[in-house]
């Protein structure tokens, strides 16, 4: 597909960010003049700038070109900011990025995957799977087999698409196929309530034209014209996986479908957890016109998404995870996971809560999954979009969570000393970093100083 016609200058406000990068690189690609602008450097807009696209990093109207900008913008930069209210007074068309990427895929047979957990996972999976077919995809994480949050297919009319329901942002797709990961209310500064979350899926899914694949135990309504699937792990549904193992170091399970069935695929992955969203990816592939091969060679050579459970570092000493777990019940499952890997090692988490609102709607859920650790390290709550709410911090989560040390509140800049301090004490152990902020700009220094302990 190519970019319309009547757009030839882009400028996104908040480039920097997951799927902004990825729209960038997708108009870029296609002879656009695109610039962007965002609040910090970060590996992307670095990447992004070694790739020909200018970025500012400061709020200043004056650094930009008056030319007649089409500007995409994420809600993750404020209203306010002088860059938005310069587009505005100039009376630009200013849309979101949802809008431009229903915009961009509207003519596209779409691959949807949402959820409010494993989507990112299970979208590159798919992606992967499909890749020999020839596929388009915008990802909300960077896939560890393509080095990208984008990839490109000027042959192929088929894209994947990580639907994200923040701000409503999937009622914008056209979805051919989708996948429903979970319904686990989030984002409630938007939707209100949980009934107000499964709302707004159950409106998502009345776009899917052919098929919704989702995980059983969750419901929606659909259109009436839209086949609904089931998918699970070890028990009946329309797609599952049962007989998980581990044999000689490797993941293997058998995958079921209501036609046919595959023996010993072998998961790329070794974590459990991503057994699931390999199931879903392998449904979604199934109905889109994978044979077999797609799906073992897929399966088995798919490499996952950068911070989602990446092992950093792993020494006699120290073994270093890193995950975007930003939901309590993310938190279980990458927590449970590395109890299982390294049951005997003493296990610190070390979590930068996401959102005061967030915070506040799920204070309880936090603490019982921080809980699960021996030790808990908490950053200052990241806003990205919000400001503060009295009586929401992360003190006050620390008072909740019970487990076998002190919870102790930490700034980034103290960080890596206190955790190599609290390792040299405790011998032996596991650290994770935990969160959606930030905390990946601190990943690269722990590593190092993890490593030389």
């Amino acid at each position: 597909m190519t970019a319309s016609p009547s757009i030839k200058s882009l400028y996104f406000l908040g480039i920097g960010g997951i799927g902004m990068s990825a729209l960038a690189r997708w108009f870029a690609a296609r002879g656009c003049r695109v610039e962007g602008y965002d609040r910090t450097p970060s590996p992307l807009t670095q990447q992004l700038e070694k790739e020909g696209i200018p970025i500012i990093y400061t709020d200043s109207p004056q650094e930009v070109a008056d030319i007649p900008w089409t500007v995409v913008w994420t809600p993750a930069v404020p209203r306010d900011t002088a860059l938005y209210q310069y587009f505005r007074s100039k009376g630009l068309p200013i849309l979101k990025r949802a809008e431009m990427l229903g915009k961009v895929t509207h003519s596209m047979r779409a691959l949807c995957v949402a959820g409010t957990h494993g989507k990112t996972s299970t979208a590159t999976l798919l992606a992967h799977i499909l890749r020999p077919k020839g596929i388009n995809a915008f990802l909300g994480g960077i896939s560890m087999n393509e080095g990208s949050n984008l990839l490109t297919d000027p042959n192929s009319d088929t894209v994947v698409i990580e639907a994200d329901e923040f701000d409503r942002s999937f009622l914008h797709l056209s979805p051919a196929i989708s996948a429903i990961t979970a319904i686990d209310p989030d984002h409630l500064d938007i939707y209100g309530t949980s009934e107000g979350y499964q709302e707004g899926f159950e409106q998502y899914a009345r776009l899917v034209k052919d098929a919704v694949v989702i995980k059983k135990g969750y419901h929606v309504a659909g259109n009436g014209k839209a086949k609904i699937y089931t998918y699970a792990v070890n028990e009946p549904a329309d797609f599952y996986a049962e007989n998980v193992r581990i044999s000689d170091s490797k993941l293997l399970f058998d995958w079921h479908t209501l036609s046919c069935s595959l023996a010993d695929v072998e998961l790329g992955v070794p974590t459990y957890y991503d057994v699931e969203n390999a199931v879903a990816a392998m449904a979604m592939a199934h109905l889109a016109g994978a044979d077999e091969k797609m799906l073992r060679d897929g399966v088995r050579t798919y490499k996952g998404v950068w911070r989602r459970f990446n092992i950093l570092a792993n020494t006699g000493r120290v073994t270093y995870i890193d995950d975007y777990a930003h939901h309590p019940k993310e938190l279980q499952t990458a927590i449970s996971s590395a109890r299982q890997l390294y049951p005997h090692r003493h296990l610190i988490g070390i979590f930068q809560p996401h959102l005061f609102t967030r915070t506040r709607d799920f204070l309880d859920g936090f603490a019982a999954a921080l809980s699960q650790l021996d030790e808990v390290i908490l950053l200052p709550i990241y806003p990205a979009r919000e400001m503060p709410i009295e009586g929401v911090t992360s003190e006050t989560l620390a008072q909740k969570i019970n487990n076998m040390y002190p919870v102790r509140v930490v700034q980034k800049n103290d960080l890596t000393a206190y955790v190599c301090e609290r390792i040299r004490t405790c011998g032996e152990a596991t650290v994770m970093t935990l969160g959606a902020g930030d905390i990946d700009r601190l990943t690269a220094d722990l590593t190092a100083n993890l490593t030389r302990l």
